[in-house]
């Protein structure tokens, strides 16, 4: 596999250009094959145990949009004027438990491990949930989930950067009542995913008035 070769300078270019977008000029439209590179590079994410335990909606239908509005204070203007908008769902216990159905399916169908590898594989998963991070409640577990997606967020956040493209991640919404509009509206089954997040993309209506403001690295930094 050929080693990338980008620039320091050009990834802290793509860094300092990416910004909360609040607001999008809803006439420059992303095109199908832009946001599908967007959202390989979620499919391309690691995630502990390599299990990935998310799912993303791609909100497009009008409709929908402004169904998401009442449950969602942070988004009506990203909805109104983003190109495209996400919602970012990750798995709850049925789903990520260790011995769920879902694990055993990615263990012997999607990585093809040997009985022998799946059974070991199995022990530490076990270990891992119930001895070393604690993972004894529902709660725990889909919050556990959502670390795993907020790391497909970034990358998506950070790819669309490298292509100019503007993005802005949302947790303003309130989470009972968008899971149950997801449940109505949106055919997803709630006893197996939640929603972690929102992430609407396009191109910025107007640059930001001020530049980032950040801790100084030395300060959020230690070296030992």
């Amino acid at each position: 596999m050929e080693t990338p070769h980008i620039s320091e300078a050009e990834i802290l270019k793509a860094f300092t250009f990416r910004h909360a977008t609040k607001e999008f000029d809803s006439t420059k439209k992303l095109s199908k094959d832009t946001m599908n590179f967007i959202l390989q590079t979620a499919n391309l994410s690691p995630s502990s145990f390599g299990f990935e335990p998310w799912h993303f909606i791609v909100v497009q239908d009008e409709s929908l949009r402004e169904l998401l509005k009442p449950v969602a204070w942070g988004a009506p203007v990203k909805l109104d004027t983003a190109s495209h908008f996400v919602l970012g769902l990750s798995m709850k216990a049925p789903m990520t438990k260790w011995d769920a159905d879902y694990i055993m399916h990615m263990m012997r169908d999607l990585k093809q491990f040997p009985e022998d590898v799946v059974e070991m594989y199995s022990k530490f998963y076990r270990e891992f949930q119930e001895r070393d991070f604690d993972l004894d409640t529902d709660k725990k577990l889909f919050d556990w989930a959502s670390k795993q997606t907020y790391i497909a967020l970034a990358n998506m956040m950070t790819a669309a950067a490298f292509r100019g493209i503007d993005s802005c991640p949302i947790e303003g919404f309130h989470q009972e009542k968008a899971e149950q509009l997801l449940q109505d509206k949106f055919d997803v089954d709630t006893t197996k995913y939640g929603l972690s997040y929102m992430v609407a993309f396009g191109h910025r209506k107007a640059d930001p008035e001020h530049g980032k403001s950040r801790r100084p690295l030395e300060s959020i930094v230690t070296w030992k």
